[in-house]
């Protein structure tokens, strides 16, 4: 069984170029499917790692209790000087957290983007943080530092640009990075000047906190909920940029299935008739194996083999054709909670690859399993009269 079953695929690999025109159909239908999905799915790759980036278990964000999002928060600096007294608390330092509209470079029309009024606390609390050119802004002055992926999208914010927001009219100083996470898609000033800028008094949006250690967290969540001084919620750093994530990548994740499975079915009925015609065109070469004592398993196995083999080499073709025209390239998208745009870079990564040569296999083998089985039971008789 096992040596006919290696004789007749061998044969039938062999004989793909000769067919090399309908054997492209199928390759280049399951290609498109997953150069489709391996798409979208790095898209919501790559807007997960932004957020889950630079995060770190000893860090922590408290908002107003039942804020979901810095931009429905809304703090006194008062809280902020509570929180860091706390045991189990090594330093907080509070945050402001606004919108502005800036034209992105791509479109020029006006989009959100987060301006940030920050402490120098926000610096030590974040050692990933650090000025990548020009230098850091002068606190109680009109300067801004600008992260990484904000530069990339949006247009006027490069060094000695003047970025006009609320009537106030801000130096643009220094980019920053912050190794890849969602922070480098904003724009960072002093505290009080965007206070005053945005006519927020001495409010705040949140409290970045710093714990003794990991294990602190239970305890300083507790005493917040037990000091009637402290309307807010804690939430470990890891656990709300997850949760800031989730509504983004789902919709994405979503639509990227939704299409692939519509053109799943394309790559499948093409599948099924280049198999068809393939088994068609060797009727009589078939009902010559039967005839001379090949069983109908490996015959099966053959045909079945044939086109999980094209599918496998479409797969390929559509994973490295998305690799090479979407892995790294930036893009923003608006931030179903934060109401700001957030730059990231698609990542095609190892698993999606196999996710996608995964799928293709299911297709080959679908579009391969009804012409298999038709070859094996293929009338002798009848294919060898050429009826």
């Amino acid at each position: 069984m096992f040596e006919q079953i290696v004789s007749i695929t061998g044969m039938n690999l062999r004989n793909i170029p000769s067919r090399w025109s309908t054997s492209l159909v199928v390759v280049v239908g399951i290609g498109g499917v997953v150069a489709v999905l391996v798409a979208m799915l790095a898209m919501a790759t790559g807007l997960e790692r932004v957020f889950s980036k630079a995060t770190s278990p000893d860090r922590a964000i408290a908002v107003r209790t039942g804020s979901d999002s810095e931009m429905s928060s809304n703090l006194s600096m008062e809280t902020a000087r509570i929180i860091a007294t706390l045991d189990g608390v090594a330093f907080a330092t509070p945050e402001l957290y606004v919108v502005a509209d800036v034209p992105k470079k791509n479109t020029g029309t006006p989009a959100n983007i987060v301006v940030r009024g920050v402490e120098p606390g926000s610096f030590d609390i974040r050692p990933e943080f650090e000025i990548a050119h020009g230098r850091m802004f002068e606190s109680g002055r009109n300067e801004v530092i600008v992260g990484i992926k904000a530069l990339a999208e949006f247009a006027g914010l490069n060094i000695g640009s003047r970025l006009s927001v609320r009537d106030t009219s801000w130096e643009v100083v220094g980019i920053f990075e912050t190794d890849g996470s969602v922070d480098e898609s904003e724009v960072w000033a002093d505290m009080t000047v965007v206070q005053a800028a945005f006519r927020r008094g001495q409010s705040i949006t949140a409290v970045r906190v710093l714990l003794d250690s990991t294990n602190s967290y239970s305890s300083v969540q507790q005493l917040i909920e037990d000091d009637p001084r402290l309307p807010v919620d804690l939430t470990s750093e890891e656990a709300w940029y997850a949760s800031q994530a989730e509504s983004s990548t789902q919709v994405i994740r979503i639509f990227g299935i939704v299409v692939a499975v519509i053109m799943s079915v394309g790559a499948i009925f093409a599948a099924l008739n280049t198999m068809y015609s393939a088994v068609a065109s060797r009727t009589f070469e078939i009902a010559t194996l039967r005839a001379v004592g090949f069983r109908g398993g490996p015959i099966l196995v053959s045909v079945l083999s044939e086109s999980m083999v094209l599918a496998i080499l479409g797969g390929l073709a559509g994973a490295v054709l998305a690799f090479f025209a979407f892995n790294g390239f930036t893009v923003s998208t608006l931030g179903q909670q934060s109401f700001s745009m957030v730059a990231f870079e698609f990542m095609v990564t190892p698993a999606l690859v196999l996710q996608s040569l995964v799928l293709s296999v299911a297709l080959g083998f679908i579009g391969g399993i009804f012409p298999a089985f038709r070859a094996v039971f293929l009338p002798v008789t009848t294919a060898l009269r050429g009826e």
